[in-house]
């Protein structure tokens, strides 16, 4: 099994993105076009592949420090957005409690939040003692992996957590079969990570918005491009949502299409307040929908903003014997906060095609197969717009 962390190279932006395929995006994205442009975000992976058969390993683990190695403790302004809840952000009742994110995030394969958790508690434990004095609750997102993935096998282990939180750094982030996207599909395609951003001015100052997102939802029929339908006429096989696949009860049955999830985590250095991280955070279903999505039942979307600014604030420490000090914040005004929006919903429509272009074709668990998105018959898409 491949268990060293996949490290984060400048040239890991190499892989094909939306807009080597022409593509089009409006707003203007930061020098790598990932959540990295943010100050102070680093992101890390691990990939596990390994195998055929039933015990076929696709899987792994991503992590993001919103403020580096250094920042671990220091609380960011954080709110979550449930578009549908059938999935799992663990830490999010202090997160809804204290308006604060604290302690590193990680997105992995559904049955693995467990080990992921304990992996991210024993790094901070080793990084920042200070921290793990107190209490920790790790933050750990999911998406179900089991169509290529065997779930149940046990593959992920804390040590690949904290391999992948070791490996985080800033710059070019990889996309497509990676991290905890390694094993994901994405209306009936090769699914998977993806990432961008965007640049925001807003009067004299000039933000980062950034996402990261895992994406594992919508069915083939619903995927399109500004209008002009891809899934559907799509000439890739489609064997997860036509063939009797999944067991349930002894029986062979056809999975639901659109099954799956997404993890969105949106990042940004515009001082917030947490009431204005979960404006931003609703605003991330709008851009899964622009390639398609309705959301259906069976997919767990769950949407994290956080807030870089402000360092320092929003502490929750157990009080000493020292005189009480309050604590002040730069915020925007919520009258400035639409540019930020407009930018949260183009940077996760463009991380989630990003997503299905870097993926790759994938056989896994059974002989299970899944198609990378076709480049041709996005190109194609591409000219029909050129066309209008």
């Amino acid at each position: 099994m491949t268990t060293e962390p996949v490290l984060l190279p400048a040239s890991a932006g190499a892989a094909p993105r939306a807009r080597d395929l022409g593509v089009p995006f409006r707003g203007q994205p930061g020098r790598h076009g990932a959540i990295t442009d943010v100050p102070g975000v680093e992101v890390g992976c691990v990939t596990l592949i390994e195998g055929e058969g039933e015990r076929a390993v696709r899987t792994g683990v991503t992590a993001i420090l919103p403020r580096g190695r250094g920042g671990v403790g220091d609380a960011c302004a954080a709110a979550v957005h449930s578009f549908n809840g059938n999935g799992e952000l663990t830490g999010r009742s202090w997160i809804d409690e204290a308006g604060a994110l604290t302690l590193p995030v990680a997105i992995t394969s559904s049955h693995a939040v467990g080990a992921v958790h304990s992996g991210v508690e024993a790094w901070v434990a080793r990084h920042a003692p200070e921290v793990a004095a107190e209490w920790m609750l790790p933050v750990v997102g999911e998406t179900w992996d089991g169509y290529l993935h065997d779930i149940n096998g046990g593959h992920v282990r804390p040590e690949h957590a904290e391999a992948a939180l070791d490996a985080a750094t800033g710059g070019a982030v990889p996309e497509g079969n990676v991290g905890g996207g390694t094993g994901m599909n994405c209306y009936g395609f090769k699914g998977g990570t993806g990432t961008s951003s965007r640049v925001v001015p807003i009067g004299d100052e000039r933000y980062a918005v950034g996402v990261l997102v895992q994406a594992n939802f919508g069915a083939r029929e619903e995927l399109e491009l500004a209008g002009i339908r891809i899934g559907a006429g799509s000439a890739a096989p489609n064997r997860m949502e036509t063939e009797d696949w999944l067991r349930r009860d002894g029986e062979r049955l056809r999975s639901r299409p659109g099954a799956g999830s997404a993890i969105v985590v949106i990042a940004t250095d515009a001082p917030l307040l947490p009431g204005q991280c979960a404006a931003l955070a609703r605003r991330g279903p709008l851009g899964l929908a622009r390639s398609g999505t309705a959301g259906g039942h069976f997919s767990g979307d769950i949407m994290l903003a956080f807030s870089t600014a402000n360092s320092g604030a929003l502490a929750s420490r157990l009080p000493g014997e020292e005189p009480v000090a309050h604590e002040r914040l730069r915020i925007l005004p919520w009258g400035r906060i639409d540019p930020l929006l407009t930018a949260v919903v183009q940077a996760v429509d463009e991380a989630v095609w990003n997503a299905l272009i870097a993926a790759e074709d994938m056989t896994g668990r059974s002989g299970h197969f899944s198609p990378a998105l076709p480049h041709e018959e996005v190109r194609a898409a591409v000219a029909r717009l050129a066309a209008r």
